[in-house]
């Protein structure tokens, strides 16, 4: 991993949106429509529609979808800290609360990192409706395996 000072970006390269969503093709990124939208210095973020793709049966957007955009943001994020000659990095534990329904429009999650250590991260990713009321609070940890 890079060393980066407090006020410096924490990516290990230079990255850019239509990369990232790229790499959708052929994915559950796909299926449910799921776009990376910005990178910041510290933070990455996507949307994902309020659709029949992300919809539970009573027409609210289902926990599982909420989960699978911020194991994604945070899944990505991480890849993107890290080396790509020496690591790899994979799922170790999701958690959720999902604290409002949604109900159409979209859904936008921010993944920024709560520790970026050798062996493990911890990714917070807040999710969003289009008014910006917090709908998903998740937190992910990823571990670090080296090459």
């Amino acid at each position: 991993m890079s060393t980066q000072s407090a006020n410096s970006c924490i990516w290990f390269s230079t990255y850019n949106l239509a990369h990232l969503n790229a790499l959708a093709v052929g994915t559950i990124h796909e299926v449910l429509d799921i776009q990376f939208t910005d990178i910041g210095h510290d933070s990455l973020s996507a949307k994902m529609p309020v659709d029949r793709r992300t919809a539970q049966p009573a027409g609210l957007l289902h926990g599982g979808a909420s989960v699978v955009l911020a194991e994604s943001l945070g899944s990505m994020a991480s890849s993107l800290v890290i080396d790509p000659e020496k690591c790899r990095c994979v799922g170790l534990d999701v958690n959720a609360n999902h604290v409002r329904s949604a109900r159409e429009g979209y859904v936008t999650g921010t993944a920024k990192p709560l520790h970026l250590g050798k062996s493990t991260h911890v990714w917070e990713i807040r999710i969003n409706n289009d008014a910006g009321d917090l709908v998903c609070i998740s937190r992910l940890t990823m571990s670090i395996r080296f090459a």
